[in-house]
Order: structure tokens, then sequence, then C-alpha cells
């Protein structure tokens, strides 16, 4: 069992509605996807294949790939069908190695349950093999296994990237109800963004917006930040092969051409962990910090793109004071950023009607349990002009 280099089923998960941008990086890595849903992407090929996957995708979780799906319709069964497995081809007798599960079954009360099952069939299988059992545990350091379950179907995969790629790595200091690094990717990439144009982030908070920009336009990868993977942990890696990947990244990313990027915050301590966390994304360079309200934010002349992610109010009081906030980040996009593209991402519609500008696009997002949208308005740099008369219907 060779799977670096059998094709079989790939499923890379992401975070609800993030698909669409998953899909444009996976097609522009070179992949076919077969299917897109809501939470991911199914596409066929190899374990060398998500060593790619893995160092390049920004907007992805976790990248999965199939060892055997089989009918279960209890736990005795899937210790049956699993203990089949050769695992001695997938684990050093003296490794380690985790297990998670998405499982709905009536039989199963608890996941935990269903992943002492699967680890109980591995360690049973190699120590029959070897006489010498991997250890296991819940830190996801070592080789991942994963059971998907749902009804009398189940699938066991390689979780070939181990902690969620969701997270880059870079942020050292989180600050306050601070963005998920695949979530702000997202966003941007579902923008008009040029990467040449300026790139504005009042209210930068952490910096994660910011940041997750220059490393957009500049072409670097959140594999440069991260040393471990699942991958790396299973029988027949090469880490020639990862060396090589990692070298094309290293030769891929330019700082030339970039436009300006500007990250500003009222809060000192914000702009202090934000400079922290782009200095660990090996950006700080690429961004131009400023302490000031968001108001006074030094604008750029000509095209780009203004990017806002404020408060959203969780509680009546919150969304009282917010409401004169709101109505101010409109008159600044109106006032101030004349001729660029505007973006405000909230959980709160009931506070964006303060703004005062009709979004020209609403793009669902899913912000932790938070329903959101990211608001696209056009910035008109004179008095807009139509050779159409338009009568309200």
């Amino acid at each position: 069992m060779n799977v670096f280099s059998q094709p079989r089923k790939i499923i890379i998960t992401c975070n609800k509605w993030l698909s669409p941008a998953l899909q444009k990086e996976v097609v522009d890595l070179g992949f076919i996807p077969q299917r897109v849903f809501q939470t991911g992407i199914e596409l066929t090929g190899t374990v060398e294949d998500c060593i790619k996957l893995n160092l390049h995708l920004r907007t992805a979780s976790q990248v999965m790939y199939s060892l055997r799906s089989f009918s279960c319709e209890d736990p005795d069964q899937l210790y049956r069908s699993l203990l089949s497995i050769p695992w001695e081809k997938l684990l050093a007798p003296n490794g380690y190695f985790s297990v998670t599960s998405n499982v709905f079954h009536p039989t199963i009360s608890t996941n935990l349950f269903a992943n002492l099952r699967v680890k109980d069939a591995i360690v049973d299988r190699m120590r029959r093999i070897s006489a010498i059992r991997p250890s296991s545990g819940s830190d996801l350091v070592g080789a991942v296994f994963h059971l998907f379950w749902k009804h009398d179907e189940a699938e066991v995969f390689i979780d070939t990237s181990g902690e969620s790629l969701a997270r880059h790595g870079y942020r050292k200091l989180p600050g306050q109800a601070p963005m998920l690094e695949a979530l702000a990717a997202a966003t941007i990439l579902s923008t008009k963004w040029d990467r040449k144009s300026p790139f504005i982030n009042p209210m930068c908070g952490s910096g994660t917006l910011a940041i997750e920009a220059a490393l957009i336009a500049s072409g670097r990868a959140p594999g440069l930040i991260r040393q471990n993977y699942s991958f790396m942990h299973i029988e027949g890696y090469e880490n020639e092969v990862y060396k090589k990947e990692r070298t094309l990244l290293d030769n891929r990313y330019s700082d030339d051409g970039l436009g300006k990027i500007i990250a500003s915050d009222i809060s000192e301590k914000a702009i202090s962990i934000a400079r922290i966390n782009a200095a660990a994304a090996g950006v700080e360079h690429l961004i131009d910090f400023q302490v000031c309200d968001f108001q006074e934010t030094l604008i750029p002349d000509g095209e780009g793109i203004v990017m806002i992610n404020p408060e959203y109010g969780e509680r009546l009081g919150e969304e009282q004071d917010l409401q004169a906030t709101y109505a101010r980040m409109g008159d600044f996009l109106k006032q101030q950023c004349k001729g660029k593209l505007g973006y405000i991402f909230t959980g709160n519609l009931d506070l964006a009607k303060s703004i005062r500008l009709k979004p020209s696009r609403r793009i669902e997002f899913l912000n932790a349990k938070i329903d959101c949208r990211l608001l696209e308005y056009e910035l008109y740099a004179g008095t807009r002009r139509t050779d159409q008369v338009h009568v309200s219907q």
C-alpha cells in the first residue's frame, strides 16, 4: 500500500461557505474538483498531491486521503473492518498516531467511543504483526486517521494535515475576537482586489486581514510558516518531495510591484500585536501600520480596496453605541475613499443599515456560529451618471 503514489479519493474540508474560495485555489493549483459542497471539495489524487495541497491552501481545514469505505452497522463491525487494513504499512511500530471522527449513527453516543474502536483496531493489528504497539493520544502531532460514519456507510481517511490548516501559524498574540485566518483569506479572495493596488484595513485589530492580504499579494503560502504535518509520519514518506515543494514556494513569492497595504487602529496595543503577528508571518515590512481613529487613516489616491471588520454588537447597549460607529464608517467610505471599492464584513445586518450605502454585492460567510455578510460598496470618484432613466416599481 503505497499511498504516496496510489490515486484515491481526496476530501478537502473547509469552514462552511468557504468552498467557493477553496475551489478557486484548488483549480489554480492544477487540480480538477469532482464535487463541491458547502464545507469542502472532492477530487482524486495521491498523498504526494496532498503534500502540495497542504503547503499551498489558504482556506482549507484538512486534506483527507481515503483509505477504505465499507458498510457498517455497529461498533463491532467497525472494528472488524478496520482490523483488515494493513496499518503496518502506514505506521512505524514505534510510531505515534491520533484518531478523529465525525459520526452519525444510533449506536454511537459519543465520538470518543468511535475513536477508541478505531484505535483498538490499529493497535491490535500492529501488535499482531510486529509484537510492538504504536503510541496514541489526542495531540495531532503524528499520524492522524479520521473516521466518517453516517447511517450504514463508513469511510476511514488519512488526515494528511493533522492540526487544522485554517490557522496559518503566525498569530502569536490573537488580540480581541480575532478572525480565523482561513476566513480572512477567503473574504479577501472574494473581493475584486487586483493585489497591485492599495489594500486599506482600518480597525485592523490583531492584523489578520492585512497580514493575509500581504501573504496573498506577495505569493507567500501558509506552508512556509508551518513545519509539521501528519503526512510526515506515514510510512513511505520521503522528505525530498516535501523539501522540493517548499523550495518551489520559496522561489515563488516576490515583494516586487505590490500595492501599499495599510493597517490602522485606534489602539496602540492592537497595532503592537499586529506588528508581532506580521513579523511572525514575514510580512511586517509590507504593511504600513498607523495608530489612529479609522476616519484618520491616510488613504492613498487612486484605485484599491478598503476593508473593515467592525464589531457586531452582541448586547442591546453595544448595538446602540455601534450605530454611530457604523454611520461614521459610511461617511468615511463616501467622503475619503472615493474611486475605491469598500468592503465591510459584519454579522449584524441591522447595524449595517446605519452605513446608509447600498451594497453592490452581498457574499455569505459564517464566522464561528454567526451568520455574516461581506458587503461590497462601489465608491464613485464623482457623480455617477447613467444614460437610462430608472422608474421605481
